[in-house]
């Protein structure tokens, strides 16, 4: 079950198989299967404890239908169906049982559909086709041999500087206008804003990953990340306040290195408190993105990251984002900002009310409700600032004779990564 999943493994499977409990439901499988050209053998009867029976002797097929009308308590039946499926199994359930939260508890296990039965012969046909789609769609880890992975760490100095909105407009324009396979990883747990933003349910992935970080896995990361496009993926939380962090950091590691191999870019949403007790997560970011406002508290905070991400970020290249700006009412004019902090800022975004406003009444990131703004424009140079070190990154190794790298590197075991004391900034 926690095997990756493995390309080419469909050639040798059976592509459908069926285990359904009543006789007219059967006699609709049967039929489909007759006119998708497959052995109607294949279709049993028999519900899910049959599945589970069946498969922990046999090889999974590519499309598994799956009917819950006998389960007494279906998502741990569901559960047990994962551990002797292999991976890359496109599994659809039915059953009797209407209520949206079972549904959504089932979909966030794995599931591709649950369909509510009677299930009629058009509606299982475009249930099954869909499915086909998703086996034959090029999965996360099939990236372009040519492009080097980009890996952004998105920091806000202070809460609601909007650290978030970048990160999600990073995100989003780098799945839909580079054409990157993006991830997004919200590491606030809480509060995170990440799918919120793109009017998506965060789901359970996150804190499960958290829970069991033996778990992560290629099939993990395909079944818990949820889709905001063709080409981004997202993998947020919402947990209990009543439940705190409990975490030596070795899920968010094993998140990273995942999507360093599933993923063309990935994008951390990194809340500022995180840096305190898991300072590792940043030993290797080779781009990090510090979102301020132009005021005095925020400049402090900014000149103590600034110095934090020196000593343990040393390979960062680091981009200095002022937002929410409105030059008639600063607290501290952009020269004098810069010249506290001792670095430049890189960009300058425009405050715009009615954008936010707009962009959270549509369930779009800020980028994609304010395109043409000048906000969005900002963005859009920001994305394109990031394209432009990763490619950067590329030519150096190259003219160093050495063999192109990911931009999140190779990860090692993170207890080797934690130094017996921090090292002093230069």
């Amino acid at each position: 079950m926690n095997a990756p999943w493995k390309p080419g493994i469909s050639g040798t499977r059976d592509p459908f198989a069926a285990f359904i409990c009543d006789e007219s439901s059967l006699d609709i499988v049967r039929g489909l299967a007759v006119n998708m050209g497959w052995p109607t053998e294949k279709c049993h009867k028999g519900g899910l404890r049959n599945a589970v029976q069946s498969l922990s002797v046999t090889a999974s097929p590519n499309i598994l239908l799956v009917d819950l009308s006998e389960s007494g308590d279906p998502l741990n039946d569901i559960n047990a169906l994962a551990e002797v499926c292999e991976p890359g199994t496109v599994v659809i359930a039915m059953g009797q049982v209407n209520d949206v939260r079972l549904y959504r508890d089932l979909i966030s296990s794995g599931l591709h559909d649950y369909l509510l039965k009677p299930v009629g012969p058009e509606q299982l046909r475009d249930t099954v086709m869909q499915a086909q789609a998703v086996l034959t769609a090029p999965k996360p880890g099939e990236v372009v041999a040519d492009r080097t992975h980009i890996g952004v760490m998105v920091i806000g100095t202070r809460g609601g500087v909007g650290g978030s909105t970048v990160a999600t407009s990073l995100a989003w324009q780098l799945s839909k206008y580079s054409g990157r396979m993006t991830a997004l990883l919200d590491l606030d747990l809480h509060f995170g804003t990440g799918a919120l933003t793109m009017d998506l349910e965060p789901g359970r992935g996150l804190t499960d990953a958290i829970d069991n970080p033996s778990r992560i896995d290629g099939l993990f990361i395909e079944r818990a990340m949820i889709k905001a496009n063709d080409k981004l993926s997202i993998l947020s939380a919402e947990a209990p306040i009543s439940a705190p962090l409990m975490t030596d950091g070795a899920a968010f590691f094993q998140l990273k290195e995942e999507f360093r191999h599933a993923f063309e870019a990935t994008v951390v949403d990194l809340p500022r408190q995180m840096l305190i007790d898991y300072p590792h997560l940043v030993s290797d970011t080779n781009i990090a993105i510090l979102v301020t406002e132009l005021t005095l508290a925020s400049a402090r905070d900014a000149i103590r990251l600034l110095a934090w991400l020196k000593s343990n970020a040393p390979v960062a290249r680091i981009l200095v984002v002022a937002n929410k700006v409105q030059p008639a009412a600063l607290e501290i004019t952009r020269a004098d900002f810069e010249t506290t902090i001792e670095h430049k800022i890189d960009f300058l975004i425009p405050a715009d009310l009615k954008t936010a406003a707009q962009a959270a009444k549509l369930g779009q990131p800020f980028c994609e409700a304010g395109k043409s703004s000048k906000a969005g424009v900002v963005m859009k140079a920001l994305t394109e600032r990031c394209l432009g070190l990763a490619d950067e990154e590329v030519v150096t190794e190259k003219d160093k004779g050495g063999a192109k790298k990911s931009l999140l590197g190779k990860f090692s075991d993170f207890r080797s990564l934690l130094p017996a004391k921090p090292a002093k900034a230069k």
